[in-house]
């Protein structure tokens, strides 16, 4: 099974899976505060993400003030609310040409972002758990 390693930044206090990785030094915060005064529907959706990745193996949530990022060995998903859905970012070292991808961003040569908007409990099906095994898999070294 995969290990999710861990560097505590002596700063910040958060965990990277690299020892003295680079990063923004921001104080982490809790699940709760990310999704504080966000429609209720937003965290059942993190809720049904997490039932996932969580039977996927170790996972290591990161709570900041823009989402939470969830971790294996390396970043594999971004879960930012927003003001009419959940963003999912999923990290992969290809892009998803999908109809329900909203947007894709090239992270690094190896690494591309590509954002599905979740609005809807529903919204958190089949296609979207195997894209969130995909990224977990690409995220553990």
């Amino acid at each position: 099974m995969a290990r999710v390693s861990r560097w505590t930044c002596p700063y910040c206090e958060r965990e990277f899976g690299r020892h003295k990785q680079p990063h923004t030094c921001v104080p982490g915060g809790t699940v709760d505060a990310s999704f504080a005064g966000r429609p209720s529907v937003q965290r059942e959706i993190f809720a049904e993400l997490m039932v996932h990745v969580n039977a996927l193996g170790p996972v290591h949530v990161d709570a900041v003030g823009v989402g939470v990022f969830l971790k294996n060995d390396r970043k594999l998903a971004e879960i930012r609310p927003m003001a009419r859905s959940l963003s999912l970012a999923l990290i992969l070292p290809h892009a998803i040409d999908h109809p329900r991808i909203s947007r894709t961003l090239r992270a690094s040569a190896g690494r591309v972002v590509s954002v599905v908007k979740l609005v809807q409990l529903t919204d958190v099906d089949d296609q979207v758990k195997a894209w969130l095994t995909d990224a977990y898999d690409a995220a553990t070294d």
